[in-house]
């Protein structure tokens, strides 16, 4: 609690605060009732189906987007709770955005719950509404897309398929396995209510992980529901996980389990590399020289050419942490090299990726998910070549651009900088992480940023991924992985939001300008 009273201090004392405070914009918040950190947690428990959030469900399903923010804002300054809203918020999407035929594109809507929800979480608790809000208004875009594309709506489980709790896992299995769709849906469904999330997940890791379609959003769904369902309660989970798997069983058309698919080679091939690794591979030494070894064959070498190296230096006794060091460098390098939507998804994935690594407790599946990760990263820089050129900028070289404030200015004229030339703004913001300045503030003027300047999931989801991440890297690396990825954060300059004054308004119970 000292630590983010200081934060706020820091730039509070500061013109910049000001300027991220939007000129007293957002002083109505602090009347609305508090979300406190504690209020997102909630111990795990065994799976089940609660059906009694479903008014509130319909209320975001059947509320017009035009005037759901004020519907729920009147609720909230009723006493709704941001637990309940969120709960609602994620099974209105599961319920209402199909993850087809890609899992992106409107699915966003659901994948971006969770990043809005660590944007909340790691803000003043007078903010913490604002995230939720805008993901509100985005779930009636996502709507409104899959109404236009037929409407989907997910339906009841067919019974007489769910298949006994001593059963239910090996069903799941065989119908992943098979890629059965119908089979995953009945499996999935018996297995949330007899057995434990850990159980569950540790599962799913793996099938997140297990092909490159969609550039990465199946791992991103997989770390992003599990997160959710820590916060809004287990009772919610069956549709949410019937929603995950069925996004896990997306493809193209061709059946994967009867054909030999390059978005499947990577996870094949690794299952030898996995068992190749040494039995005490967890024990390594960390090495800053291995992580420059792994970076330079990443820029060029094929996805097996990158995992063979990996298993390499972990067999030599390389730390894990090292290679994870390369990988958070390598993403954020090639968001320079070439800044848009794939490079973003190196650093997301990555991100998630991560996540299931950290709270895996399957060795196997660690092995797996830490070299999936060393795969994905050169079909990110394949898929980038397709899309235009991708320069050379290896992040080693990464030089500051000394700013000419101090303190909480030098944060404004980071931020002012982003708006006109994005690189400059990197090199300016390492200048700043390498002054002994507090790195939180900056992470924390960023965060406030998309909230008034954001207008798209990625900006939810890039943000929320990068700005915590940013403390899974080693010291060595972590300020050339942040002021990488400044770039693809927001402005000053830039407009506000359209949401902003409309959410102000709803919250504050005003009649808009």
């Amino acid at each position: 609690m000292a630590g983010q009273s200081s934060r706020r201090d820091f730039l509070q004392a500061t013109a910049w605060g000001s300027a991220l405070a939007g000129a007293g914009q957002l002083g109505f918040l602090a009347q609305l009732p508090k979300v406190s950190a504690a209020e997102a947690r909630l111990a795990a428990a065994k799976v089940q189906f609660d059906t009694g959030i479903e008014p509130l469900v319909q209320l975001l399903e059947e509320t017009p987007r035009e005037r759901l923010l004020e519907e729920v804002g009147a609720r909230v300054r009723g006493g709704l709770s941001y637990r309940d809203l969120l709960a609602a918020l994620l099974l209105a999407g599961v319920r209402n955005v199909q993850p087809r035929p890609h899992v992106g594109f409107k699915f966003h809507a659901v994948l971006v719950v969770n990043s809005a929800h660590l944007a909340s979480l790691a803000s003043p608790d007078e903010h913490r509404w604002l995230p939720i809000f805008w993901a509100l208004d985005h779930f009636k875009e996502a709507q409104s897309d899959d109404v236009r594309e037929g409407d989907w709506t997910m339906g009841a489980v067919d019974e007489g398929r769910v298949p006994p709790a001593s059963k239910a896992r090996a069903a799941l299995v065989e119908a992943l396995d098979k890629w059965d769709v119908e089979a995953a849906d009945a499996a999935i469904a018996g297995l949330a209510r007899s057995a434990g999330a850990d159980e569950i997940y540790e599962l799913l890791f793996r099938y997140g992980a297990r092909d490159f379609r969609d550039i990465g959003h199946k791992a991103i769904y997989v770390a992003n529901s599990r997160r959710t369902l820590d916060s809004i309660g287990w009772q919610h989970a069956e549709p949410v996980l019937r929603s995950l798997v069925y996004a896990l069983l997306c493809h193209d058309g061709t059946n994967p389990a009867t054909a030999d698919l390059e978005p499947d080679r990577p996870w094949r091939e690794n299952e030898a590399r996995a068992a190749a690794l040494r039995g005490q591979w967890l024990d390594g030494q960390p090495d800053d020289a291995a992580t420059r070894e792994l970076l330079a064959t990443l820029r060029t070498a094929s996805a097996g050419e990158a995992c063979d190296q990996a298993v390499a230096l972990l067999n030599r006794g390389v730390a894990a942490q090292s290679i994870w060091d390369a990988l958070f460098a390598g993403a954020g390098e090639l968001l320079v090299r070439q800044t848009g939507i794939v490079a973003l998804h190196a650093v997301t994935s990555t991100n998630a990726l991560h996540y299931a690594y950290a709270a895996s407790d399957n060795d196997d599946t660690r092995r797996r998910l830490l070299l999936q990760n060393v795969a994905f990263l050169p079909l990110f820089r394949q898929a980038m070549g397709s899309r235009g050129s991708v320069k050379e900028w290896p992040i080693e070289s990464f030089e500051p651009l000394a700013v000419t404030a101090s303190g909480g200015e030098a944060i404004g004229e980071v931020f002012a900088e982003l708006s006109r030339d994005r690189q400059a703004a990197a090199s300016k913001a390492l200048a700043y992480l390498q002054s002994d300045a507090p790195a939180a503030a900056l992470i924390d003027a960023a965060r406030l940023l998309i909230f008034l300047k954001g207008n798209n999931s990625h900006d939810y989801k890039f943000s929320s991924a990068v700005l915590e991440d940013y403390y899974h890297v080693s010291p060595a690396w972590r300020d050339q992985y942040l002021a990488a990825n400044v770039v693809q954060l927001r402005g000053s300059r830039g407009p506000d939001n359209r949401l902003v004054e409309r959410i102000r308004a709803a919250l504050s119970g005003s009649v808009p300008a």
